[in-house]
């Protein structure tokens, strides 16, 4: 995939359109909109509320998140659909037209109360005409107003904000200097997060690496280090662990990861160096060696002053402006997405104020971001059907150790987003007698917490879409021409390194 250079007039336009959400968001507190589902999450006794509901969908419902996973696994391999499908017109096609769907089903065919989550937690009953619009419209929210705006937000922000930081340089591609850039990115993806450290880091990597020839398990174990396993140590590091913190979960809770971070990431390095060192540099061919030596520069960082500001803005707004807690020091409560505003607002600022020759150096482009829009809007919308009968089977499902708890999380947040198989777990862990860390309605037992959040966070590295980032640095990887595994090839490269390894640290730490 190839991607044309930044365009200053799409940087104004994306800047225009935050205005309007701007506007937007001001004249819905006017009329006392986001105060009202913020009065709502707040006192959500407020809400009517019913029995939870019994029915789970049929199976077969689980269908077009099945496709859709197809489609993103082959249509890039074939021939006959290989152009077709780079356009993310044509992605949005697919995801959404699957997702209408599922969208149908409710409409037309489940007719049973299902649990409605935006903006605070409903029950919902069928219509009795037939057409189950409240169904539909509640699945409709669940999806989008919850879970993807909040999600597709903040990769959009940390997304877009350090694309305009600028690490520029070329040093010697050596194991070692790789191995000190996933160190790297690995320790700041639990400091800005995933998505902020590697945009962050992959540009300059890949720009290091342009002269050598074998550079695509360099991308993986990126993929694994700094888009996945590294963010573990805070709430911010990863989506999954920032839901835990809006349930409950103490702010400082994950450092108590630190172990089972370096045992994971320490690995990951070392395997990667050997690999590296003894398999893949010898490889090169001695004119790119030395045409690589010859290119050495010093690295130097531009942008940073306001970039860096901003993106520490971006995890001040994500850990102050939650609706259901109040802003410290006072009794109120932010309004309904005014975090999400908040983020929109600083996405502006660096757009305006900051450099557009830094982002034409970075060769940025909203094509990733907009790839990760197009087909994540599909993943979940149709995977609330799979979340539906988590939800309803999930306590017979006989989860009552650690261990099982790590797997069942870490294997679905290999094909479904980490994020909301997270939240599944961890209700289905509160339903468990003695728990000893007191959460929102109720108690969990730490060391099964700490098996749902190591199985979400590592295991999203598993496949291209288990986390949102890894969409995003395997769409830069090839517009800077490193051809990339295909979705099966990637497994290839997870089951035999990545999955033996989490196996490990299951043993270890979980029994």
């Amino acid at each position: 995939m190839s991607h044309a250079g930044y365009s200053p007039a799409a940087g104004k336009s994306v800047a225009l359109v935050i205005a309007l959400i701007v506007v937007g968001y001001a004249v819905s507190l006017g009329l006392g909109w986001p105060q009202h589902g913020t009065e709502l999450v707040v006192h959500p006794h407020e809400v009517a509320a019913a029995a939870a509901p019994g029915k789970a969908p049929h199976v077969i419902w689980v269908l077009p998140f099945v496709i859709l996973l197809g489609c993103i696994a082959i249509l890039p391999l074939l021939p006959a659909t290989q152009h077709w499908w780079e356009s993310n017109l044509h992605r949005l096609y697919v995801a959404a037209g699957l997702g209408l769907i599922t969208l149908l089903y409710y409409l037309l065919a489940h007719g049973a109360a299902v649990d409605g989550h935006w903006p605070a937690h409903h029950v919902v009953e069928p219509s009795d005409s037939g057409w189950h619009w409240p169904l539909a419209w509640t699945i409709f929210s669940n999806a989008i107003f919850q879970e993807y705006v909040p999600f597709i937000v903040l990769l959009f922000s940390l997304y877009t904000i350090s694309g305009g930081i600028r690490i520029e340089g070329d040093l010697a591609a050596r194991p070692l200097t790789n191995t000190a850039f996933l160190a790297v990115g690995g320790l700041l993806a639990s400091l800005i997060g995933t998505t902020g450290a590697a945009m962050l880091l992959i540009r300059p990597l890949l720009e290091t690496n342009r002269e050598r020839k074998h550079v695509a398990h360099t991308v993986v174990i990126f993929i694994f280090i700094v888009c996945n396993c590294g963010g573990c140590l805070l709430p911010i590091g990863d989506p999954p662990l920032f839901l835990g913190y809006l349930k409950g979960v103490p702010f400082l809770w994950t450092l108590s990861l630190w172990k089972e971070w370096l045992f994971v990431n320490g690995m990951l390095l070392v395997i990667y160096f050997l690999w590296d060192h003894l398999y893949h540099y010898p490889r090169e061919k001695q004119k790119d060696i030395v045409k690589d030596e010859k290119r050495v520069r010093g690295l130097v960082i531009t942008g940073w002053q306001l970039n860096g500001t901003l993106l520490l803005a971006i995890v001040a707004c994500v850990a102050l402006l939650d609706p259901s807690k109040a802003f410290p020091g006072t009794n109120w409560h932010p309004w309904l997405y005014l975090r999400e505003i908040c983020q929109l607002l600083l996405v502006g600022i660096s757009i305006v104020a900051g450099s557009h020759m830094v982002r034409q150096k970075n060769q940025f482009t909203y094509a990733a971001i907009v790839e990760v829009a197009a087909l994540f809007l599909g993943i979940f919308l149709c995977m609330q059907p799979a979340l539906q009968i988590l939800h309803v089977h999930g306590p017979q499902l006989g989860l009552t150790t650690p261990a099982r708890f790590y797997w069942a999380t870490g294997s679905l947040s290999s094909v479904l987003d980490n994020a909301p198989t997270y939240i599944v777990f961890f209700e289905t862990a509160k339903t468990l007698p003695g728990g000893d860390l007191a959460v929102e309605g109720g108690k969990i037992d730490s060391l099964i917490l700490t098996a749902i959040s190591l199985g979400a966070v590592f295991m999203g590295a598993m496949t291209y879409i288990g986390n949102g980032p890894n969409f995003m640095v395997k769409a830069l990887a090839e517009g800077a021409g490193v051809k990339m595994p295909s979705f099966f090839g990637y497994l290839k490269y997870s089951f035999t390194i990545l999955l033996p390894l989490l196996a490990l640290t299951c043993l270890i730490f979980l029994l």
